[in-house]
C-alpha cells in the first residue's frame, strides 16, 4: 500500500538527468559568451572616451578581440564541425 505511493529510486545513477545537463551547459555558455561582450563593450567604450584612439581605434580594437574571442571560446564540437 505505502510503496506504490511513495516509490524512490535508492540507487545512484538511476535519475535520468538530461534536462540538468543541458541546462548546465546554456548556463556555461551564456556565462562565457556573455563575458566576452562585456569585456569587449567596456574595451571599445574605454578606448573611445577616455583616450585618444577615437571612435575607429575603439572599434578597430572591439572587432579584434571578439574575433580572438570567438577563435578561443568555441567548442571544440563547434570547431571539429567547422572543418
Amino acid at each position: 500500500m505505502a510503496g506504490a505511493a511513495s516509490e524512490q529510486h535508492q540507487s545512484h545513477g538511476a535519475m535520468d538527468i538530461a534536462e540538468q545537463a543541458a541546462t548546465f551547459a546554456m548556463f556555461n555558455s551564456m556565462t562565457k559568451w556573455g563575458s566576452l561582450f562585456v569585456a569587449t563593450l567596456l574595451l571599445f567604450l574605454t578606448l573611445w572616451f577616455c583616450t585618444g584612439a577615437g571612435f575607429g581605434g575603439a572599434a578597430v580594437t572591439a572587432i579584434i578581440v571578439v574575433a580572438l574571442g570567438v577563435a578561443l571560446l568555441r567548442s571544440r564540437r563547434q570547431a571539429e564541425a567547422a572543418h
